[in-house]
């Protein structure tokens, strides 16, 4: 079983989750956009461990804290392998726009169907291209957390690298909508929903 916190960070509001294995506290780092600072004091006050990072694609908004994250706790990042190559690329991923420049090179590179251990637990990584070609969503228990994919009545932008809108209506309905409809889903910006709500309510996806 697992827990999870969020923080917000980073100057484009992007929500970072910590989840952990609650049986030994193993804890991973989803898309840490900033303030890594407070994403360790978070782990720290709960007695978490965290052991990994795993980022969702390679935008400079979910990748701002990676720097820091990496140089003082010396973890390994993964990220699905076609999007491996914009993390190590600053006008690629952004982040020579926004301050502070990430070029860092991923330790793990994910594809679909992967599980990535966590404790006594598992993750599942789901590919689902469209907003990226290796933007992934992570399945943990019954918790969807979709990154920059699918959000409350809304999909992720279509008009950058690597975008297809076609290609992203695809993954959310052959991936995603197909999931337990009560599954939560936790996107990269905004509030939570649920596979029920986003496969009844989102106009996209009707």
């Amino acid at each position: 079983m697992f827990s999870y916190e969020k923080i917000i960070t980073g100057p484009l509001q992007v929500n970072t989750y910590l989840i952990v294995d609650n049986k030994t506290g193993e804890c991973m780092v989803i898309d840490p956009g900033g303030e890594a600072t407070e994403i360790m004091a978070v782990a720290n006050k709960n007695g978490w461990k965290i052991s990994k990072i795993v980022l969702t694609h390679g935008h400079g908004d979910h990748i701002g804290g990676l720097n820091q994250l990496k140089k003082e706790l010396k973890v390994p990042i993964y990220i699905h392998e076609k999007d491996a190559s914009m993390i190590e690329d600053g006008q690629r991923n952004f982040t020579a726009m926004m301050g502070d420049v990430v070029e860092i090179s991923a330790d793990h590179f994910l594809a679909d169907g992967d599980i990535i251990e966590l404790g006594n637990s598992a993750v599942n990584v789901i590919h689902t291209p469209g907003h990226t070609q290796g933007g992934i969503c992570l399945l943990a228990d019954k918790m969807l957390f979709s990154g920059d994919t699918l959000f409350m009545h809304s999909i992720g932008r279509t008009d950058l690298e690597g975008g297809n809108l076609f290609q992203l209506l695809g993954s959310i309905k052959n991936k995603l909508l197909v999931l337990d409809e009560t599954t939560r889903v936790f996107p990269g910006h905004g509030p939570d929903t649920t596979i029920k709500l986003e496969k009844t309510r989102n106009p996209h996806l009707q």
